[in-house]
């Protein structure tokens, strides 16, 4: 095992992350078997996550959060007792001793905490204000989701009153079972802009980033019932506030945030300011490396991956800048940031640029002029269809509350106007133009509609890439070698060729063979010279692969990645368990391979 791995693990309380050894686990990830969706159709499809035992390289083992416990029956009615004395219903807690064990009592509480805040969402105050004939017998796409990570709400920001919106949000917490403090903690760290699930998510990850702090008094106590079990919970809700303040307080230099606005180092469409940055000296390429994943993760993520990834400062970017459509994603990365430059012609940054023909029909009250995060998955046709009956049986202009249900559902599911009254979800080739990969790049091969919605869900947006990739062209005008890690449907490799740098060697790892099929047919229709070999389980890069690699190419110029964010997207909340997530701690599968090239080239030098 490389020593400066080593290190780093023993330094940094190396989390759990996946296996080198194989051999059981390599049955899951082939084909068919292995599920790699997003977090939106983990939930669609209520699939049941959990962090299993996983070893890191060099035998270091550890274990996941999701480990059940058991122990005798009269112990388990006691403490059943003990939390339905505290005013939780029996049902929730039984649903809590099932996930984390009767022995975990810190945990099963900070769960039933955040159950009953989650009780009543912001949807159910949408859903009370909807008309009559909106029926509630929603089909799963409405049901599965409260609110994206990404939602964008700056287009509202002109038609309605910040101060009044600030007190809306935070009654709407109180509301859930926050306190007051909790939510102005929230907004201020977030910001006014951010969403109220977006706020909820905050404090939910604040809460229970240290569960087992023992500050709750467990013992067991009489059987409690009325206002007092109220008054209870109430005191309990503000010890842990006490607890997060102190925690925020005394943590706040450990803590990246992002900025508003959140144009990273620049962005060609905004006044230029020049940027001053210093890398570590462990951190100077080459190689170079390019590293992604949302933004809005749980607290202290970024702060992790920034340390993992030789203390490079992350550069948060939204690619409405650059097009559209909101993606507010982090780049970890040693490239300069000198002289980037755009691709061109620049895309389109408006809806009604972009899709033209949604103008004709789009209605004075609709105040979007940017997409949301383009996401994996669609609204449903009952969906739309509720919506158009709702506005044809409205006299002339609808009236608020339907307006403000039609445009929530809008911005959640990213619909545009097609028709009088008439709503639908983008089609696929639209979502290829809004992330600037060519048209059709996800069609043919027999890939159905809802295979192409998920693998551009999970993709770069093309032009952002590019910008920061373009300083690359001066430097390697003869072509380039990389080493693609989570390719996705190539969005890194789309960048570099619309940049004009050719592509001389390229070893793309994804696991979803249906993403491997797109890159090939994209390399072979735009007849790519170099040579693409494409593998399927980035777990088995290990270093002898990697020396094979190196020693025909002569090394990778550049070393690109963006891990699963099923376990750091605000949208999934019950396995939002940051990087040692099932799906995310792969991120460390990305340092470790990183790591291998970078000691290579400095062995071969």
């Amino acid at each position: 095992m490389n020593f400066r791995i080593f290190v780093r693990l023993k330094s940094l309380s190396w989390p759990a992350v996946a296996s080198d050894n194989m051999g059981e686990n390599t049955s899951d990830l082939d084909g068919d078997n292995f599920d790699w969706d997003t977090e939106d159709e983990l939930e669609i499809d209520n699939i049941p996550l959990s962090c299993s035992s996983l070893t890191v390289p060099g035998g270091l083992a550890a274990m996941g959060s999701g480990e059940a416990s058991s122990s005798g029956g009269s112990s388990c009615t006691k403490i059943v007792d003990h939390f339905v004395g505290m005013g939780f219903s029996e049902k929730l807690v039984a649903k809590a001793i099932q996930e984390h064990g009767e022995e975990n009592t810190d945990t099963i509480l900070e769960t039933l905490l955040t159950y009953s805040a989650l009780e009543q969402s912001p949807e159910d105050e949408v859903r009370q204000a909807e008309p009559d004939n909106f029926s509630s017998d929603y089909d799963y796409e409405e049901n599965f989701l409260n609110d994206f990570s990404d939602i964008d709400s700056s287009d509202n920001e002109d038609i309605r009153n910040p101060t009044s919106d600030e007190e809306s949000k935070i009654m709407s917490l109180v509301n859930m079972g926050y306190t007051r403090a909790e939510a102005s903690i929230a907004i201020e760290r977030c910001g006014r802009g951010c969403s109220v699930a977006e706020l909820t998510d905050f404090i939910c990850a604040a809460q229970m980033a240290k569960a087992a702090d023992g500050d709750f008094p467990l013992e067991e106590k009489p059987r409690l019932n009325g206002d007092y079990s109220k008054l209870k919970k109430r005191k309990l809700l503000d010890s842990k506030q006490r607890r997060l303040e102190k925690r925020i307080m005394t943590e706040d230099d450990e803590t990246i945030r992002l900025p508003n606005p959140m144009i990273g180092f620049g962005v060609p469409t905004e006044p230029f300011q020049r940027v001053r940055r210093d890398l570590p000296e462990s951190a100077i390429g080459p190689p170079y490396f390019y590293y992604e994943n949302v933004a809005l993760a749980p607290k202290g993520v970024w702060s992790t991956i920034s340390r993992f990834l030789y203390d490079v400062e992350p550069e948060f970017v939204d690619s409405k800048y650059f097009c559209a459509a909101a993606r507010k994603r982090g780049y970890v990365h040693n490239l300069p940031i000198e002289n980037r430059f755009p691709l061109l012609p620049l895309p389109p940054r408006t809806i009604h640029e972009a899709i033209p023909l949604t103008k004709k029909w789009w209605p004075s009250w609709d105040t979007r002029t940017k997409l949301n995060c383009l996401q994996t998955c669609i609204g449903s046709a009952k969906l739309t269809e509720r919506i158009r009956k709702a506005l044809e049986e409205s006299d002339g202009e609808p009236s608020m509350r339907i307006q403000k249900y039609v445009l929530d559902e809008c911005r959640k599911w990213n619909l545009v106007w097609v028709g009088r009254n008439k709503l639908a979800p983008l089609e696929p080739d639209e979502v290829e133009m809004l992330l600037g990969f060519p048209r059709n790049h996800t069609r043919g091969g027999g890939i159905s509609r809802t295979d192409r919605y998920k693998s551009l869900g999970n993709s770069f947006q093309v032009d952002t890439v590019a910008y920061h990739l373009s300083v690359l062209k001066e430097m390697y005008p003869s072509g380039i070698n990389m080493l693609s890690l989570f390719s996705g449907i190539g969005g890194a490799e789309v960048a570099l060729h619309r940049l004009g740098i050719p592509l001389k060697n390229v070893v793309s790892v994804e696991i979803s063979e249906v993403n491997r099929n797109i890159v090939r047919s994209w390399w072979e229709q735009t007849n790519q010279r170099g040579n693409l070999i494409d593998l399927a389980d980035v777990q088995q890069l290990n270093s002898d692969r990697l020396e094979y690699y190196m020693s025909k190419f002569g090394g990778f110029d550049l070393v690109v990645g963006g891990s699963p964010c099923n376990n750091l997207a605000g949208s999934n909340r019950h396995h939002r368990d940051g990087l040692e997530g099932k799906e995310s701690s792969l991120f460390y599968d990305y340092f470790r391979i990183l790591d291998l090239v970078k000691c290579i080239m400095t062995r071969n030098q």
